[in-house]
């Protein structure tokens, strides 16, 4: 049961799937609806959490009904709230969901609350970062709270995950405190200041990433799986093959499962791997704290396509 440390978000989720993208003044009426909870940092939590793994999630939340969503979603999944910062007088973050018969989606968000984290709200969590195993933070918080974080991981000697997600250029500080950068080719791009549609090879950005300061790089790439770059070389892991139903929220399942396993003792190719299923699990699923697997549930998925993990 590895300890870990999540730096992140809380943000309601509010999901609509429509038949096509709309054009520009037009209004479509859905088939789909689910509200539910969400955000990075807290879905990263949920999931690990389902796993096995002992979580303590460090995050802001506001004072509103949706802050309400997040108390007992954090009772219900048994997730110490005594890191979830209260913010008055703030919104919680809200994510707009608009999703596609094929899985796709595009999120219009908010993120209230979130953006009021500082330094001293993860300084606070300094004990629990001192005995855990994982730190795993993500882009859905103020950076410099971010940075410190992954700081204080590298300093008691956890291995340190950074999800950077919503994209951002890179900060070579930052970077220089992260174990394992997990990003998907959009953000590997914006990451290093370039357009998110670039068309340079991912291994070879994935190897720039590299040359700032990241131990080793597990990028993810939708439908054809993940690539681990590392001084060593690239190894390319194959993708589930599922039919999406929502794909929002999969990379939140697959960053928590790579961290379970890594703190569970696996080898990064081996932990790659069965995040690629918890990843292909959740796209199954409509809304993500429904799509988020427990350890039994994803061990019959496996096995539902042939294989054990």
């Amino acid at each position: 049961m590895p300890d870990i440390v999540v730096i992140g978000s809380f943000v309601a989720g509010l999901t609509v799937r429509v038949p096509r993208k709309p054009v520009v003044g037009e209004g479509l009426i859905g088939d789909l609806f689910d509200m539910g909870p969400g955000g990075k940092g807290a879905n990263q939590a949920i999931a690990a959490a389902r796993l096995g793994a002992i979580v303590e999630l460090v995050a802001c939340i506001g004072d509103d009904l949706f802050a309400e969503m997040a108390g007992t979603l954090f009772e219900s999944e048994g997730i110490s709230s005594s890191h979830v910062h209260r913010i008055p007088n703030i919104n919680t973050g809200v994510g707009l969901v608009t999703l596609l018969p094929s899985g796709d989606n595009w999120i219009v968000g908010h993120l209230g609350a979130n953006m009021h984290m500082r330094p001293h709200h993860v300084e606070a969590a300094e004990p629990l970062i001192s005995r855990s195993d994982i730190v795993i933070a993500q882009f859905e918080a103020p950076l410099d709270s971010v940075a410190r974080g992954l700081e204080l991981g590298k300093k008691h000697g956890a291995m340190t995950i950074l999800n950077p997600a919503p994209g951002q250029a890179a900060d070579p500080e930052l970077l220089a405190h992260v174990d394992i950068l997990t990003p998907n080719e959009s953000e590997a791009r914006i990451l290093l200041g370039l357009p998110p549609d670039d068309p340079t090879p991912t291994p070879e950005l994935a190897a720039r990433l590299l040359e700032l300061g990241v131990e080793r790089i597990v990028a993810t790439c939708g439908e054809k799986g993940a690539l681990i770059v590392t001084a060593q070389g690239v190894e390319a892991i194959a993708a589930v093959p599922v039919q999406p139903l929502d794909v929002t929220g999969a990379g939140d399942s697959f960053n928590a499962a790579l961290a379970v396993a890594l703190g569970e003792g696996h080898s990064l190719r081996e932990a790659v791997y069965r995040a690629t299923y918890a990843g292909a699990y959740t796209t199954t699923r409509l809304g993500v704290i429904d799509g988020l697997p427990t350890k039994a549930e994803l061990k019959v998925f496996a096995q539902e396509e042939g294989n054990e993990i």
